[in-house]
């Protein structure tokens, strides 16, 4: 591996954390060419991660004691398999770190976390134009979910359909 690798440890997020989730929130959506649409306080995360309904949860991975990645994810639900899913939300390694398998070791400790909690799957989204993600993806046996497209229901057209 790499002389970094006896140094580096993941760690579940908790409610001290939050500077540092939003931080590397903030990182991903200027990777991501998206810092305009990042609206979330810190109260909100401390709410939606920590509060009485917890709605996703995050790891962080750390080397020689400085965080150095995160990743965010939440259960969905598989109607077929009658089993849970494992929804990865967003992973990122700050870019002076990357090329050391940091990311690939925190979706391992995710699939095992999947494992550990009888999931049927993982699955996650990627902006078609991260190539070295994809890579990493498709190395690790992922597969793209090509006869599928998302769709998004957002803001106002949300509010109409819910008749607010």
């Amino acid at each position: 591996m790499n002389h970094h690798a006896d140094q580096f440890r993941i760690k579940v997020a908790e409610s001290g954390d939050i500077p540092t989730i939003l931080a590397f929130i903030h990182k991903l959506a200027e990777y991501e060419r998206l810092s305009d649409q990042v609206k979330i306080t810190e109260n909100q995360l401390f709410e939606t991660l920590f509060g009485p309904r917890p709605f996703a949860e995050v790891i962080l991975a750390f080397e020689a004691g400085a965080c150095v990645g995160f990743a965010c994810f939440f259960h969905n639900y598989s109607t077929f398999k009658g089993r849970p899913g494992l929804y990865l939300e967003d992973i990122f390694v700050d870019p002076e770190h990357r090329g050391k398998g940091y990311g690939k070791q925190m979706l391992r400790y995710l699939a095992n976390l999947a494992v550990e909690r009888n999931c049927a799957r993982m699955e996650w989204a990627v902006l078609n134009w991260n190539q070295p993600a994809i890579d990493v993806y498709r190395a690790i046996g992922a597969k793209p979910m090509d006869e599928w497209t998302v769709f998004r229901l957002q803001g106002d057209k949300l509010l109409d359909l819910a008749g607010k």
